[in-house]
């Protein structure tokens, strides 16, 4: 079984569809029709021409030697012996005849007669037997009948003949009869390729009819891949191809109201979330003022107090953050996201973020020096997509954690500015590693109650797909976990020297 899957992996692909599979099936059933037909068709007529001609020529012969063996004497020389020959001969139907005779040790036959033709079988079987003995060989490439006929006599004292002693052999050759054999075999020949044509042309008609469903089956399967969900089959007939047509058509039918019913279900959720993020807006301005406000003045209330506030303007901060996160989700949703794009110097962009949040002391840097790397982006969301993967590398690694910029070019001439950001924490699970962009995902349901709102990787993604670029994360060897941006880069807005790391400072 290995080896025909094997055998039909290498079959060229066309090759192996359900034309051509229709057309070699029907083929090989014409063909073995034919075949089985033509052999049982030419067995019979092969046996009833040799019969015919075998019984025609014995009933001859054996007519020719009653009529010689009523006029000799019992016990005939030689040139008597040559006599009945020459009679018998005379008496044949064809002057092919090829009569030998023999009594005791008398040889005698017709010119061109040869008693080598003569099998040892068929002499034993002469000896033994009173009637006709034949059989078929093949001399200097013709086919042969050779008949050998024993004369018997009736004595007066016995009931029964006896073998005289004189036995008469007869070689016909048969090539008429060959002749009628290969015209049989030509016809069936020429029938069997006829039956292969025909099967060929019935099954490309059969293939047309079968596989006309099948690919526009096919073409709407395609479409309904790339998004159409309102294609539909035309249902033609009873049988199960149309049985098939009408699954797909209620199969899709479904399915564009299932997701009619979940995009319907997905807006309302975004625009709820919008909607949502937007009334929080107004009344958490008002908190986060009051809280600096208390923050200012914490110094006049008692320690139970001050607790109090802390706890209160922490929960007005993450709140804000998670509200800002979501209406920044909703933007991307609603397409209302432009970049403002500016030349910026990543290595400068990258320490503002640091000092913004006073993460100097926390991140080791590993930068090119300034003007080196250059490009246009939106200053913005590259500073929110920086500082997404150090804060997340700060919440959820080990120190130290590294800054690294560098310029990668690929062999399709295009440059990359690269930003990794790695720590020596544990890393990330494998089961969390295709989630971890996805909205609202947290790797550990201990960190459900954590700042985090699970929407930070997810707002990363989006970011830098925006540029153009590609984000991905991935475990290192040695423990902890890298975060990877690749943005592009124009030729002119990098030196030949960005792949050195000129500014190499920071502490945990």
């Amino acid at each position: 079984m290995r080896f025909f899957r094997a055998l039909l992996a290498r079959i060229p692909l066309p090759l192996r569809g359900l034309r051509a599979r229709l057309v070699v099936a029907f083929a090989l059933v014409a063909v073995a029709s034919a075949l089985s037909t033509g052999a049982l068709a030419f067995r019979e007529a092969r046996t009833g021409v040799l019969q015919q001609s075998q019984d025609s020529v014995i009933q001859q012969f054996r007519k020719s030697v009653n009529d010689v063996a009523a006029s000799t004497s019992p016990a005939p020389d030689q040139q008597a012996l040559q006599g009945w020959v020459n009679q018998v001969r005379r008496a044949g139907q064809s002057p092919d005849w090829r009569v030998l005779a023999t009594y005791g040790s008398l040889r005698a036959g017709s010119p061109s007669a040869d008693f080598n033709r003569l099998s040892p079988e068929l002499l034993r079987s002469v000896r033994t037997t009173r009637a006709a003995v034949f059989q078929r060989v093949n001399a200097d490439g013709r086919p042969c009948l050779v008949v050998g006929m024993p004369v018997t006599y009736l004595s007066p004292e016995a009931k029964e003949r006896r073998l005289s002693g004189l036995v008469l052999y007869l070689v016909v050759p048969q090539d008429a009869e060959q002749g009628y054999v290969e015209a049989m075999v030509s016809g069936i020949e020429r029938a069997t390729l006829v039956a292969l044509c025909l099967a060929v042309v019935l099954a490309l008609l059969a293939a047309s009819g079968v596989l006309r469903p099948v690919r526009a089956l096919r073409r709407a399967t395609r479409r309904m891949a790339e998004g159409h969900l309102d294609v539909r089959l035309a249902v033609n007939g009873s049988d199960e191809l149309a049985d098939l047509s009408q699954s797909f058509n209620d199969t899709a039918a479904a399915l564009e109201r299932s997701v009619t019913e979940l995009r319907r279900m997905e807006a309302q959720a975004r625009r709820f979330a919008a909607d949502v993020s937007h009334e929080l807006r107004t009344p958490l301005t008002a908190m986060a003022a009051l809280t600096d406000v208390l923050d200012e003045n914490a110094l006049r209330f008692d320690q139970e107090t001050r607790d109090a506030l802390r706890l209160i303007s922490e929960g007005t901060i993450r709140l804000s953050g998670l509200v800002e996160d979501l209406m920044e989700i909703s933007r991307f949703d609603a397409g209302a996201v432009q970049l403002n794009l500016d030349e910026v110097d990543l290595t400068e962009s990258a320490r503002h973020t640091l000092s913004s949040r006073g993460w100097q002391d926390q991140v080791e840097t590993h930068l090119p020096g300034p003007g080196v790397l250059r490009t246009r982006v939106d200053p913005r969301r590259l500073d929110v997509v920086m500082a997404n993967l150090i804060g997340n590398a700060l919440r959820h690694g080990a120190p130290p954690v590294r800054l690294t910029m560098s310029v990668r070019k690929e062999r399709t001439d295009v440059t990359w500015a690269v930003i990794e950001v790695t720590d020596s924490g544990p890393g990330i699970a494998e089961e969390a590693m295709p989630h971890i962009f996805e909205r609202f995902y947290k790797a550990s349901t201990t960190r459900t109650r954590s700042e985090s709102s699970g929407l930070g990787l997810a707002i990363t993604a989006e970011n830098v797909h925006l540029h153009g670029g590609r984000v991905s994360a991935t475990n290192l060897p040695w423990g902890g976990a890298a975060f990877t941006v690749e943005l592009p880069l124009h030729r002119d807005s990098a030196t030949s020297d960005a792949d050195t790391c000129a500014d190499t400072a920071g502490a945990r």
